[in-house]
């Protein structure tokens, strides 16, 4: 059953620069921004002992970062590489060519995505679902006694139940933001869903919102949490002491979303 959002849907808005909550804990208090040259690769060829590899870089400036980080991307698809402000571009490719090694092996380890088939499974608020495909309807896709039901040629059931998910997300996760700025007085300009792989959500500074739609599959008590955050930063643009003072008077359960993100978040990333 769907969240209906209370009063006018928010409109949509042009992007602008966010603050960012990132899937992994060592990026949520980094003004960490985006490709730091449009020169540099998107992907990079590495040699490694067991061959040739190719993988995703994406490359990130920031003014806190005292060295070049190198991590295993939350969604086990590529790596992120984040560059202190003045740091040259040429570090940061020779940290990568030479840790080609370590790189694989992470990666190697990551669970591969499994895709939605008739008889599995996926998470909707935090409760697993199961997925019917039905032969005999001819009604698209809906959800029914906690199963989601699709009809159709199974060959685009995966594709359905992703679709089927995002328009989940924006009925339910819109509503739990206009919920929450009801609440706290803490109205965004607008709301954007996208399907990010490095954070959960962000706050420009000309008031937009944006979530990951992926959040929808989490429990509702975590949506909250990072919609929270998020509108937090319309009052306190920074992760300052006042900042986490009003996260926490909003949400009282913060510590264990994160806990909760930390532990879930990549096998998020990874669904259908």
């Amino acid at each position: 059953m769907r969240a209906r959002a209370a009063g006018r849907p928010l409109p949509p808005a042009p992007t602008a620069r966010p603050r960012r909550l990132s899937p992994s804990p060592s990026a949520q208090r980094t003004n960490a921004g985006r490709s730091p040259d449009p020169m540099l690769p998107e992907t990079i060829a590495l040699a490694t002992e067991a061959g040739a590899l190719t993988t995703r870089v994406t490359w990130r400036r920031s003014p806190r970062a005292r060295r070049i980080t190198l991590r295993i991307d939350p969604s086990g698809t590529g790596i992120v590489v984040t560059l202190p402000i003045d740091t040259p571009v040429e570090s940061g490719l020779t940290l990568v060519r030479t840790h080609g090694d370590w790189i694989a092996r992470r990666l190697a380890s990551m669970p591969a995505v499994v895709p939605v088939a008739d008889g599995g499974s996926v998470m909707l608020d935090g409760v697993a679902h199961a997925v019917r495909h039905r032969t005999d309807a001819r009604r698209g896709v809906w959800l029914e006694a906690e199963a989601i039901h699709v009809s159709g040629d199974v060959a685009f059931l995966s594709r359905r139940v992703r679709e089927f998910l995002m328009r989940e997300a924006r009925a339910r996760l819109s509503g739990r933001v206009q919920t929450a700025a009801q609440g706290s007085g803490l109205t965004p300009r607008a709301l954007v869903l996208r399907d990010t792989r490095s954070r959960w959500g962000s706050c420009s500074d000309s008031g937009q919102v944006m979530l990951c739609w992926r959040l929808v599959m989490a429990p509702v008590w975590v949506q909250e949490y990072v919609i929270v955050h998020e509108l937090a930063h319309l009052r306190h643009f920074d992760h300052g002491v006042a900042f986490w003072a009003l996260v926490e008077r909003l949400c009282d359960r913060r510590r264990e979303a994160e806990h909760w993100l930390r532990r879930n978040g990549a096998a998020l990333l990874r669904a259908v």
